[in-house]
């Protein structure tokens, strides 16, 4: 009786949550949204705020990689936008038509009675417009976006490192030359926008949706959010490659690999029906697909 009470305990559903990012995860980086998302980018830093063409390209790409997004790292660095604008400019121009409706993955979702929780740094027209595209609208419970992580984003502003307001009409900072030649005297700002992969976004949206880390599994593309995600407790599942490297636990080509590498979401809600007594403990073990 003992060693059954074990199995039956070891086949409850170790998960209580899924919390999933949008693009990219939800659907293939192929599809070429995520090349139109840049190119709208550049084009707002080009027309809107006036950045050289020339620095454009090299630029976006640093501010991804020190502040998360683009949009971040350029209110960080001093300039002065609307983030209303920005998002309408980048995603509302999109070429929605690329993403198709997606039966397969929506049969996989709502075959799980587990949660199911949008965490994404974009804004939510552009969220709610791609899971109505992909037929995925009804499949989670919560949104979580940048207006979710930023309630008070018409408001915010950058401060510097002692925390003092970087106003209007603040020094732009040139973070290409801070990159190439750092200055050790030099502290790069902060920045107002609350984004992945920075870990108080991840206790805000664990304290908003009262998420126990531990029981929750975490799908994203970027190797960074993942790697966040693993130092905050939760079980990390890359999505878009198969390799898996530090801080991944599973690693799925696509995301319609979820049911071959994660077996037990099925099994432990179907194990009334479908579990035989074998006596023994299963033994977690990793698959990689």
């Amino acid at each position: 009786m003992e060693n059954k009470n074990q199995y039956e305990e070891a086949l409850e559903s170790k998960y209580e949550c899924l919390l999933f990012d949008l693009d990219d995860t939800l659907y293939p980086l192929s599809c070429g949204l995520s090349v139109q998302v840049t190119k709208n980018i550049q084009e707002y830093m080009l027309q809107k705020l006036g950045i050289e063409e020339a620095k454009v390209p090299e630029l976006c790409v640093s501010l991804y990689k020190t502040y998360g997004t683009t949009m971040a790292g350029l209110k960080a660095i001093g300039y002065d936008f609307d983030y209303d604008d920005f998002h309408s400019f980048v995603h509302g121009r999109l070429p929605y038509n690329l993403l198709k409706p997606d039966p397969v993955l929506k049969g996989l979702l709502h075959s799980l009675p587990i949660r199911k929780i949008i965490f994404t740094n974009s804004d939510k027209n552009h969220a709610t417009r791609a899971l109505s595209r992909l037929g995925l609208e009804d499949c989670f419970e919560q949104i979580i976006c940048f207006e979710t992580l930023n309630p008070n984003y018409k408001t915010n502003v950058p401060v510097d490192v002692n925390g003092t307001e970087l106003g209007q009409g603040s020094r732009i900072l040139d973070i290409d030359e801070y990159m190439n030649q750092p200055n050790a005297n030099l502290t790069l700002p902060k920045t107002p926008v609350v984004c992945k992969p920075f870990e108080d976004s991840y206790e805000k949206v664990f304290e908003m949706e009262n998420i126990n880390p531990r029981r929750t599994l975490f799908f994203d593309d970027s190797f960074r959010n993942i790697q966040t995600g693993k130092r905050m407790g939760l079980t990390t599942v890359l999505v878009g490659s198969s390799h898996r490297s530090s801080g991944v636990d599973y690693a799925l080509e696509s995301i319609h690999n979820i049911k071959e590498a994660l077996p037990e979401l099925w099994e432990a809600n179907d194990k009334t029906d479908n579990v035989k007594y074998s006596g023994k403990v299963p033994i977690e073990t990793y698959v990689q697909a």
